[in-house]
């Protein structure tokens, strides 16, 4: 049964007895809420700002194995993306999808090596594989148009899965929402509740109207991501730090670089990482870095070295240069990964992993998108184990999420409630800008099921026109923030105050300085 948000019933429903109490509304926390809420716990889940507004809205849009991990032997990572991916496929089929890759190759002795490994990659996903292996030779610029041909020997054609992240963090929600969880935005938790020596839920407060509420619940989960230790520390202030904490930067360019739907995998570059240039939302991503961040942030920028090294690294296997001025968007996350002896993050386990404090917080910490769902189903297992909850079987192997519908857009089985706003109001068609694929029945419709708050919810998250192009989801901030105010009867004041924040924003960290 679909259920559609209302901001001031799932306030009211907030202050009371739940079994779970999610804290973090990214991948991981909306995961568990889903997890939880499908077992038939009564489940409730904060997130201070909007849902997968930091590192979860941020990714590199593959749902993968991690190709990388084969070589420092990671099998066992290897394999249990590759299942979860099988699963994400089915699960959300308007929001994820398969992908070809193809890694160029200029040296004949590398045609043999990467073969060997991307079959080995496809082997380990067995009846989940989405499609062969392949070598070819130079012909393989057949396939991928944007390919450098200069001493071009040949390449490795792979399969592999993207996604829409934020948009798959909201279905994840609404999926919480639909299975009877009371999940929000912009609540934060203030402190936790401690009783006994026990943690016992949390008093939490709404941003927008600064009322509180107290919450308690058999078992609370920190899934807070890059801010986990800050929550570790309100409940013991003396807790160790669990993270280290990475920073990734990609760039968007136009489409005719790649000049086709056929991604490109640099796979080696001089610091030992894998580069991708993938088509994405009738652009190209180009990421990702791997710098040491000393503090979490939800905007943790970007240096102009980040640039260049990507420019560099991506540059020499494309056929048309691209330089700074072709850039469209840069956008940054941090990675939560969990402290390690590793000399640097790169080579810091992308596992996740659980622990209890004393009074009983459970917190879950590291991972990545493609394996959310076992992160949650772990989760929960652990409670359980703890004699928190009773013990119900898990049911997210096999639930489709939100909207799934094979044939769709990414709205998937609610395309028509925005069809049916454009047919009610026929200037909703109109685009937002030229330059975006977005129509003003999509801000609409943000705002009226999508539980959009902010101008910077609807331009980077409900649609990702901020990623896709700054300038033109900067020049269009003012009539968003307007039709957003009408929908929410907010004053003129409240258009300006958005306006300026998120001009803000879009300047200092995605636009290229």
């Amino acid at each position: 049964m679909q259920r559609k948000p209302d901001r001031s019933s799932l306030w009211s429903s907030l202050d009371g007895d739940f079994d779970v109490l999610v804290i973090g509304g990214g991948a991981t926390g909306l995961g568990v809420a889903v997890d939880a809420a499908t077992r038939g716990y009564r489940t409730a889940l904060v997130e201070a700002g909007d849902f997968a507004q930091a590192t979860s809205s941020r990714a590199t849009k593959l749902v993968h194995g991690g190709v990388r991990y084969l070589q420092s032997c990671q099998i066992h990572l290897v394999r249990e993306a590759l299942e979860e991916r099988s699963i994400l496929l089915r699960a959300a089929p308007h929001l994820v999808r398969r992908q070809a890759f193809v890694v160029p190759v200029y040296r004949r002795w590398q045609l043999p090596y990467y073969g060997a490994g991307l079959l080995v990659y496809n082997l380990l996903a067995g009846r989940a594989s989405l499609g062969p292996t392949r070598v070819i030779g130079p012909a393989v610029a057949e396939q991928a148009p944007g390919i450098a041909r200069t001493g071009l020997k040949g390449g490795v054609v792979y399969y592999d899965a993207q996604f829409n992240d934020a948009r798959l963090a909201l279905s994840l929600a609404r999926t919480a929402l639909d299975h009877g969880a009371t999940a929000m935005n912009y609540v934060r938790c203030e402190r936790l509740i401690h009783e006994g020596g026990r943690v016992r839920g949390a008093v939490v407060r709404d941003a927008e109207s600064g009322a509180t509420a107290t919450v308690r619940a058999r078992a609370t989960i920190n899934a807070t991501g890059i801010f986990s230790d800050e929550l570790r520390k309100l409940d013991d202030p003396g807790a160790a730090p669990m993270l280290a904490l990475s920073r990734g930067t990609h760039i968007v360019v136009g489409s005719g670089s790649l000049g086709g739907q056929v991604a490109i995998i640099v796979p080696k570059t001089r610091d030992g990482r894998v580069i991708f240039a993938i088509p994405w939302e009738g652009r190209v991503l180009i990421g990702t870095t791997d710098v040491a961040a000393p503090a979490p942030a939800v905007e943790p920028g970007y240096s102009e070295e980040e640039v260049d090294y990507l420019l560099e690294q991506i540059g020499p296997y494309l056929e048309r240069p691209i330089g700074k001025s072709d850039i469209l968007s840069v956008f940054s996350g941090l990675r939560p990964l969990v402290s390690g002896k590793a000399a640097k993050t790169s080579q810091l386990s992308r596992e996740h992993r659980l622990s209890c404090s004393a009074a009983g917080l459970i917190t879950i910490a590291g991972g990545k998108w493609t394996t959310y769902r076992r992160m949650a189903e772990d989760t929960l297992e652990f409670a359980i184990r703890r004699g928190m909850l009773q013990a119900v079987p898990c049911v997210t192997r096999t639930l489709k999420i939100h909207g799934a519908a094979e044939g769709c857009g990414e709205y998937g089985s609610d395309e028509s409630e925005v069809e049916t706003l454009i047919a009610a109001e026929g200037g909703l068609a109109g685009k937002i800008d030229p330059a975006l694929p977005y129509t003003w029945a999509q801000v609409v419709y943000a705002v009226r099921s999508e539980m959009a708050r902010t101008v910077e919810d609807v331009l980077a998250r409900r649609t990702r026109a901020l990623l896709l192009d700054a300038q033109a989801a900067m020049r269009c901030a003012a009539e968003v923030a307007a039709v957003m105010a009408r929908e929410m009867g907010r004053d003129a004041a409240w258009e300006k105050a958005q306006v300026w924040e998120f001009t803000d924003t879009a300047r200092r960290f995605y636009l290229l300085r």
